[in-house]
């Protein structure tokens, strides 16, 4: 993915000292680190490359490469599922060079981690949203971008996905006829994620929480704006087909 390094080597030197001659330590020179890194991730040692990339920058920050390493580093620990490390990197990455150009793509990297995160519906524990954010920066501010057209295909992925939460939450408050907390739910997904496969149906529950309050009006105010909005929606047939029961 990223070029192969030529660095000059960095060689130990001898100073003299007294009349005698002493050995004076140094790191080990950055480009043997780099070559060892790229060797372990092309094997595919991602673990291993990580490590090295990371041990590159550690011991050489203010190289023109350390912003390379930092990269790498992440996007190792990506292929490797180390998640958690991966975005530890990508946050390093963004502190110090913020100015970098391959700043879209570690924020498109740190959406991925997020988003290769999350899971069930019923569990899944915030990794959406933190995942719905970092595309929507990345859109935002670069919109000509590679990556910002497969980040928009996420954000209506991860849109629904959030909507999903929502509803299915929303049911359970239906089911136990806790009124209240459905309606501020279901209003929630009619009020921020208008674009998603959800409002019809966010709509429809509207209908019928306020027809189980008590409040007629209110009811058929979102029965017409799901009639309006969807009139070919499975939602709005099923409206249709139970005002014809009545």
């Amino acid at each position: 993915m990223k070029k192969i390094l030529c660095l000059f080597l960095v060689g130990a030197t001898l100073a003299a000292c007294g009349g005698k001659k002493t050995e004076i330590m140094v790191e080990e020179p950055l480009e043997q680190i780099y070559q060892r890194a790229y060797d372990e991730f092309n094997k595919k040692h991602y673990e291993q490359a990580a490590a090295e990339f990371l041990k590159a920058e550690t011991q050489y920050p203010s190289s023109p490469w350390a912003a390379d390493a930092l990269v790498m580093a992440a996007y190792s620990q990506y292929l490797d599922k180390d998640f958690a490390g991966a975005i530890l990197a990508a946050d390093r990455f963004m502190r110090f060079h913020p100015g970098h150009p391959d700043v879209p793509y570690v924020l498109y990297l740190r959406g991925m981690c997020y988003y290769r995160q999350v899971s069930d519906v019923r569990r899944e524990p915030g990794m959406s949203t933190y995942a719905l954010q970092q595309f929507q920066q990345l859109v935002q501010r670069f919109p000509k971008s590679p990556y910002a057209k497969n980040a928009e295909n996420k954000i209506v992925i991860l849109k629904n996905y959030i909507a999903g939460k929502v509803m299915y939450a929303a049911r359970e408050d239906m089911q136990r006829q806790n009124w209240p907390s459905a309606i501020s739910r279901l209003q929630s997904v009619v009020a921020d994620a208008q674009e998603t496969v959800m409002t019809p149906e966010a709509l429809y529950r509207l209908s019928e929480c306020y027809t189980a309050i008590g409040v007629p009006s209110q009811s058929a105010g979102y029965s017409q704006m799901l009639k309006l909005n969807f009139p070919d929606n499975d939602w709005t047939k099923k409206l249709e087909d139970k005002s014809d029961e009545l």
